[in-house]
């Protein structure tokens, strides 16, 4: 499987706003979407591992999902939507609160298309 790789950027950024709190703006609109996902990594024996599951959220810049699998910050994905069949590099970029079928994780697509989704975000 062919994946796009680039250096890692941030998906929000906090910024200062007047009174001197701060306010977390985003790169992209985010949208309630069900999209099936395929999640793919290699542990660390080399041994490469799959997992289908379906977005909560997304935006041009990645998505949330709730997975069974434990994954920690920082970890490498490929994340495909099974959708359109596009494939993109993928990085765990937040662990959210736990559900009954397990936890919620932000992934961060890494050099994503702007339309990744197959929809208007």
């Amino acid at each position: 499987m062919q994946v796009k790789t680039q250096t890692k950027t941030k998906a929000a950024r906090t910024v200062v706003v007047e009174g001197g709190g701060t306010s977390e703006k985003r790169r992209g609109r985010r949208m309630n979407s069900r999209v099936p996902v395929r999640l793919e990594w290699d542990d660390a024996a080399g041994s490469r591992h799959g997992l289908d599951a379906h977005t909560r959220v997304v935006n041009p810049y990645g998505c949330m999902v709730v997975l069974s699998e434990s994954f920690s910050l920082e970890d490498r994905l490929a994340l495909t939507n099974l959708a359109t069949g596009s494939s993109n590099a993928a990085v765990v970029v937040w662990k959210g609160n736990p559900r009954p079928e397990g936890w919620e994780y932000g992934i961060e697509l890494v050099a994503p298309d702007m339309d990744f989704w197959g929809l208007e975000l």
